[in-house]
């Protein structure tokens, strides 16, 4: 075999980097795409078999206990047996595989991630989409780059670009996934690395829009710009979402530790403990499970009373973690949009009550969701960026600004570190007590 190519600055290399990048784009906004509409497949059938249960008694019970157990206990068991780094959202893994770590077998890693996702979001966990995405356009970016012999270097680039197509895939929101690539993957910017990031994320949206679509995920009213005297006021919720980010990492972290400790228990049989519990919640209440992209819609909509969205949240908020702990492909993002849009929902409808003449309710949910994914993750311009295209509210650039400020500012005072490092140093930590 010949051997792997150096970098090469020269326009050439750059050109070749940048098409690479495209193609990289292309296959990941397909593969993607399918498993985006996969999940929406599977939310529908949760549902229906939901509903028809409920006319089968305790039967019915049992019935939808026992699938969404064998479920995850399936989609746990692929990752523990064929793909250990395809558990969690991945982006760990990713980022360990840019700065010069272990790509692993992208082949096995992509199959079980796409297939363990949709078992595992589909029978009602309370996962995100982009977690497997963001891995698979990685796996595939590995794939493409060993095919055309790729040095370390535009390998490591073309690896950042592929998981960044598949966040702009996952959420239809090409800026973000470019942005993510060059905010928290690389955390550097220049011309190769820029331009293999914006080619993969376009390359991703246009194959991923002719299946589902260039509407964005969340139908939002058009948003008056709140005006520069409301800045004190979104930094208050950009505090304010801080500290609950700030529970909330503590909760991921400690659901993970918690299931750490149980190592006597098979992963697969802990995993069916969970999908069990979910099972029995999605019985009880099947529009709390699951990703959680209608109960973003919905808070963004200023629908429910205080005293409901309150109960939704703390349910999310319990849900979330333990979701996360069963050891399945599934990501933080889309559970975390859930949260942040209901903070600021209720900031704004409290606020909205000594200040009638403030921003709508929605405004503010909008403005949350950006604020408290920046809180958790400690990336604003990819949390700004998320909230503008997924819900087309341009006019709120500098309410987010504002808000993002204040939960940045809030968590480095806190001394909480941001999710994904955590995350990475767990997982360093389990390699050295492995070895």
């Amino acid at each position: 075999m010949a051997p792997d190519l150096d970098q090469d600055d020269s326009r050439a290399g750059t050109l070749v980097l940048a098409l690479l990048s495209l193609f990289v784009g292309c296959a990941t906004g397909l593969v993607c795409a399918v498993f985006r509409l996969l999940l929406q497949g599977a939310d529908a059938l949760r549902g229906e078999y939901i509903a028809w249960a409920h006319q089968q008694g305790l039967a019915g019970v049992l019935l939808v206990v026992a699938s969404a157990a064998a479920a995850t206990a399936f989609a746990a068991a692929l990752v523990s047996r064929i793909s250990p780094n395809a558990a969690g959202s991945g982006i760990p893994e990713v980022e360990a595989a840019i700065n010069g770590g272990e790509p692993g077998r992208p082949v096995r890693t992509a199959i079980v991630k796409f297939v363990g996702g949709v078992l595992a979001i589909g029978s009602g966990l309370a996962l995100g989409r982009e977690g497997p995405s963001v891995q698979m356009g990685h796996s595939i970016a590995d794939l493409i780059g060993r095919l055309f012999r790729r040095g370390q270097v535009d390998a490591r680039v073309l690896f950042a670009a592929g998981a960044g197509a598949g966040l702009a895939t996952a959420f239809n929101a090409p800026i973000a996934g470019a942005v993510f690539v060059l905010e928290e993957l690389l955390r550097r910017f220049d011309t190769r690395t820029a331009a293999a990031a914006l080619g993969a994320s376009a390359g991703a949206i246009a194959v991923a829009r002719v299946f589902v679509g260039v509407e964005p995920d969340f139908a939002v009213p058009a948003q008056a710009f709140p005006g520069f005297a409301t800045v004190p006021v979104h930094v208050a919720l950009g505090v304010i979402a801080a500290l609950a980010a700030a529970a909330y990492t503590r909760a991921v972290m400690g659901a993970l530790a918690i299931a750490d400790q149980a190592d006597g228990i098979p992963v697969a049989a802990r995993a069916a403990l969970i999908g069990g519990g979910v099972g029995l919640l999605g019985w009880l209440t099947p529009q709390w499970v699951g990703g959680g992209d209608s109960l973003t819609q919905q808070a963004l909509l200023n629908a429910g009373s205080l005293s409901t969205i309150g109960l939704i949240f703390a349910f999310r908020f319990a849900f979330g973690p333990l979701s996360y702990a069963a050891g399945t492909p599934g990501g933080l993002f889309a559970p975390m949009l859930v949260l942040g849009a209901q903070i600021g929902l209720v900031f704004g409808r409290l606020y909205g009550q000594w200040f009638p003449d403030s921003a709508s309710p929605t405004a503010y949910a909008v403005v949350g969701l950006a604020a408290f994914f920046t809180a958790v993750v400690r990336a604003p311009l990819t949390g700004i960026c998320l909230a503008v295209e997924m819900t087309g509210s341009v006019n709120l650039l500098l309410p987010m600004l504002a808000a993002c400020f204040g939960a940045m500012v809030m968590m480095n005072l806190l001394g909480i570190p941001p999710i994904y490092d955590l995350l990475r140093e767990r997982a360093e930590r389990k390699l050295r007590t492995a070895g």
